[in-house]
């Protein structure tokens, strides 16, 4: 619920505080009156250029639409390594979370390794990026590739990146729903120029450093110009045993309720890829008695005694784990877990857990050209052309259980064991029933990525028959070809080494040993297995890799011409119209045993394989109204549209209206207001069906009668006859797959922005201020996307009773399985009724000449006053704003001073604190969850020294060694026992040096 507080917060902020731009290299932000960045101190020149947001050539200084612009060397005073770590910092995404390297263990858009940004919290389908003006295809891996990998782009030819915060599918297509990110290359490049950079972290002995290291050179004739740059970027990994905050992951409970090792008497340590409580269990055998037929007539099993002997009335345990001292009961074995007093015996950690990648390593190796030939014809036409191509080489490790089932009578299982009946057949017994499963720490394995994109684009254009208008046509070919490889355990292979018969000595051998030569038999269950120490001879044969295919290609021919249309007493109408055509397909073939579901315990994925096409036609028509009248000193307006016409999803058209009033010279007030047309992405519409799964503990029934639990949930768990101490045994089956087949249909938006800028004027010797503030505001019908498998689970299990009974809202795509409580979820995409982004932006600029330099000051402020979305019409919507990973507020600042040869820059981001007590029910004065996290703060310092073509830069990130704040496990997906949330660092205080070289 929004306070009266709040509201009074964002009133005055609003009435006092306005965001605004002066054109200085040395601000990090720029808002769309630049048309050009210049040295500070120097007067801005203006160019007919095509700034962000705009097709119509002129000074860019009055758009309607705010941009921000992030400057190369500002980049490199705040330390980044790459132009992917500016875009996806706090600066440019306010705050939004973003899929950055620290998602390499999770199923994401794009694959592993992918990096990808989507403004204003929404995804990355709906953010457009150009390299200078013209699209950048989707690259990646797997079947969701949907989005540009900003992996791709070449740092070192970059020389600034614009974004625009604003809907603009009128202007650029149908995917620029909330914004567009335009990368600037080096014009007119001349000379050569050595850098190298290296990002040092302090904090673990060098883990996650990164280098990069690039030449860039450019030579110009009478009537050609051929510039370019080659680069290699490198990343090591960083595991969660680098840093402490990751080494124990805890369940994180206040008022010390964690679970207690009784061998330490601290908190016990967890996986780290557990979502909740507990973990997963390894080192123990899973033992059973078959018990009465329930009510159905289907069978039941139970767990054995703790004392006495199998099956005797007594403490029921659902783990067993070896120990020898153990005489009573089931020799060699000890009872552990199925009760509130012995879960905290039970073994779920070792220590080759924290080799599991926390930041993943990466390799990129990056070539780009530009080159233009005047022909001296045709208009003075400029052909011209770039070519990119972009290697990337990425890699995950992570940690894996084996649940392996031993079925009743096998010789591999004991004779004390031998009573033993844990289930019917779960897949690997080929229909008997599992006499005992073994919880096996697996150990380390590991996922690759090899990713080559090209982009190559060829165009001319020059002056039009008309006078003063221009051309400009293009044809752009992109191409991403990657390859991905897993470790897998292969479920037919693990079939044939568990049915054995005796070699005749002492050993056992594979029963289907003649038709099938190459199996290896598995090992006998005893302490050994259990433990993980498993033979090699038998690990090679299970468990393999495999590997899969991704092709994405785009095709795009675009033209368009420019110029003025006619004259009115203000001023002349410019124009802009253009025509273009794109296409696009994608073909991801998984490994075949994915395909064919063999992978045991993992998702399986079949062929992703869809093509689609569009044709536009586009304008815009900029008008001067009205200038030099009192009380207007300008009031301009700004139209666009756009007719689309997809194979798919069929023709509509949008439109943007903008419009610039100055009343008085240093006063402006702008306004935009637009619609969207978004024809679901490739993978959304294809994407073949894919089986994950989920931890047992994401099953919100498990032990729902525990104190403090959801009313709602009580009851709804209860309805579906569970126990109110029911234990999941089964993980939760998630499915997803393309929507096309399902009815998925276009979603349409609208977008508005209102913004002030004051620029006053000052008394001479007083610096230059200026404010701004921008009210942006988006909302999607039959917005396109997936709720999350583990939200669904929530909202339905906690939704309203009669809800709950009718299979309304979310629990239309929950099912149960009443033979053995296993949960089906599907995830697939489909059109939300409602998706909402409202908030303001802020900025502040102030420089003034003190001393012998310049000082600058800038303070930029996002504020989202809502985020919100249902999944169903008849749903109510849901205001995700201020909760964990969606803060309010986030802000940067900085202080820079430049003199002589030096600049000096000191840097503040912001993230406020946050909580999501109010979304789970739970009152933070008495709950045993942890569920808000405080402010978080980084500050960065940087210093400068440029002479003779040399320039070095160092400094430090993180300069006080922020640790990310913590929250209890179970409802976030956690890093250690922090928040996955790209706003924060998970290096630590961080080194950094820069060397630049000219020639």
């Amino acid at each position: 619920m929004r306070t009266r507080k709040n509201y009074l917060l964002s009133s005055t902020v609003v009435g006092g505080i306005v965001a605004a731009s002066l054109s200085m290299l040395s601000a990090p932000v720029a808002m769309a009156q630049d048309a050009t960045v210049t040295q500070a101190g120097e007067s801005a020149s203006v160019e007919d250029i095509v700034v962000i947001g705009s097709r119509i050539r002129r000074d860019n200084y009055n758009a309607p639409s705010p941009t921000q612009v992030v400057t190369r060397e500002e980049a490199t005073l705040q330390g980044f390594a790459s132009t992917t770590e500016a875009l996806q910092s706090t600066a440019v995404t306010g705050g939004t979370s973003q899929i950055n390297n620290s998602y390499g263990g999770y199923v994401t858009d794009g694959g592993p390794g992918a990096n990808t940004i989507g403004l204003r919290g929404m995804s990355p389908s709906r953010t457009l990026v150009l390299l200078n003006g013209r699209r950048v295809s989707p690259a990646g891996s797997r079947g969701s590739v949907g989005a540009a990998d900003l992996n791709v782009l070449p740092t070192a030819m970059i020389d600034r990146v614009e974004v625009l915060r604003d809907g603009a599918s009128s202007v650029y297509g149908s995917d620029a729903v909330a914004g567009v990110v335009n990368i600037q290359t080096r014009r007119n490049f001349e000379g050569v120029t050595v850098e190298a950079q290296r990002n040092e972290p302090l904090e673990a002995n060098g883990a996650g450093g990164s280098t990069r290291l690039s030449l860039t050179a450019g030579v110009r004739g009478d009537r050609w110009r051929a510039a370019g740059s080659v680069e290699r970027y490198e990343r090591d990994e960083l595991t969660l045993r680098d840093r402490e905050f990751t080494r124990c992951q805890t369940d994180g409970f206040r008022n010390g309720q964690d679970y207690i090792d009784p061998l330490t008497g601290q908190s016990k340590c967890y996986p780290i890829t557990a979502t909740g409580s507990n973990g997963v269990t390894i080192n123990t055998v899973a033992l059973g008695v078959e018990g009465p037929p329930s009510a159905s007539g289907a069978r039941t099993f139970i767990g054995t005694a703790g004392t006495g002997a199998p099956g005797s009335v007594g403490t029921v345990f659902n783990r067993w784990r070896p120990n020898a001292g153990v005489a009573g009961g089931v020799p060699g074995f000890e009872g552990v877990g199925g009760g509130a007093n012995n879960l905290n015996v039970r073994d779920t950690f070792e220590d080759r857990m924290l080799n599991e990648s926390l930041v993943t390593p990466v390799e990129i190796t990056t070539l780009y050209g530009e080159v233009g030939y005047d022909l001296q014809a045709l208009g003075n036409a400029e052909i011209y052309g770039e070519a990119l191509f972009n290697q990337r080489k990425s890699s995950q490790t992570g940690y894996r259980q084996l649940s392996l089932d031993y079925a009743k009578g096998s010789p591999l299982i004991p004779d004390s064991l031998a009573f033993s009946t844990v289930s019917a057949d779960q897949g690997l017994n080929q229909g008997d029933d599992v006499g005992a499963r073994a919880f096996i720490g697996f150990g380390n394995d590991h996922s690759e990525q090899e990713v080559d994109f090209g982009r190559y684009v060829v165009g001319i254009k020059g002056d039009f028959f008309l006078p003063e208008w221009r051309y400009d046509a293009y044809a752009s070919y992109s191409r991403s070809k990657s390859t991905y490889t897993s470790e897998q355990f292969l479920t037919n292979n693990l079939i044939a080494s568990l049915a054995v018969v005796s070699n005749g000595s002492g050993g056992f051998q594979c029963a289907q040993l003649a038709s099938n030569p190459g199996c290896v038999a598995a090992p006998a269950l005893n302490a050994q297995t259990i433990a993980g120490a498993l033979p090699q001879d038998w690990v090679n044969y299970v468990f393999r890799p495999v590997t899969g295919t991704t092709e994405f290609i785009e095709k795009v021919v675009s033209f368009g011409i420019d110029g003025p249309l006619f004259s009115l007493p203000a001023g002349r109408v410019m124009g802009f119209f253009g025509a273009e055509w794109r296409e696009s397909e994608i073909d991801d073939t998984p490994g075949l045993d994915s395909q064919l579901g063999n992978t045991y315990n993992y998702s399986t994925s079949a062929i992703t394989r869809g093509s689609d096409s569009v044709k536009e036609v586009f304008g815009e028509i900029e008008a001067p109204i009205l200038v030099d009248l009192p009380g207007v000193r300008e009031l301009t307006l700004n139209g666009s549209f756009r007719y689309t016409d997809y194979d798919s999803y069929g023709d509509d058209t949008t439109y943007k209206v903008g419009l610039v009033y100055r009343p008085i010279d240093w006063v402006t007030v702008r306004g935009t207001y637009g619609t969207s047309y978004r024809a679901p992405a490739l993978f959304e519409q294809f994407v073949g069906a894919t089986t994950g799964f989920l931890s047992n503990t994401a099953d919100r029934c498990n032990n729902f009668g525990a104190a403090g639990v959801n009313a709602n949930r009580v009851a709804n768990c209860t309805a579906e006859g569970l126990a109110r101490d029911f234990q999941a045994t089964q993980g939760v089956r998630v499915v997803t797959e393309g929507g096309a087949s399902a009815g998925l249909s276009a979603e349409t938006s609208t977008n508005m922005t209102v913004g002030l800028v004051i620029q006053p004027p000052l008394p001479t010797g007083w610096g230059d201020l200026a404010f701004a503030v921008d009210y942006y505001e988006i909302e999607v019908e039959n917005g396109v996307s997936r709720t999350g498998a583990t939200e669904i689970l929530t909202r339905c299990y906690d939704s309203n009773p009669a809800d709950f009974a009718a299979d309304a809202g979310f629990c239309r795509l929950v099912s149960r399985n009443p033979a053995d409580n296993g949960l089906t979820v599907s995830d697939s995409y489909v059109n939300l009724a409602t998706d909402n982004v409202k908030g303001l932006d802020y900025t502040v600029r102030y420089r003034k000449d003190v001393g012998p330099g310049t000082a600058l000051f800038n303070l930029a402020i996002t504020q989202y006053t809502e985020i919100s979305n249902k999944l169903f019409a008849e749903d109510p919507l849901v205001d995700y704003t201020g909760m964990i990973n969606n803060p309010e507020f986030t802000g940067t600042a900085d202080v820079s001073y430049a003199w002589d040869k030096w600049r000096v820059r000191y840097g503040v981001e912001w993230i406020q604190g946050t909580d999501s007590y109010a979304y789970y029910e739970e009152d933070p004065a008495t709950s045993d969850l942890d569920l808000a996290v405080d402010d978080y703060w980084l500050h960065n310092a940087s210093v400068q020294y440029a002479a003779n073509g040399w320039t070095a830069t160092l400094g430090v990130r993180n300069l006080f060694n922020e640790d990310p704040p913590t929250i209890s496990s179970g409802y976030y997906n956690r890093v250690g026992n922090a928040p996955l949330y790209s706003g924060y660092d998970y290096l630590g205080r961080t080194a950094f040096v820069n060397l630049t070289k000219s020639f």
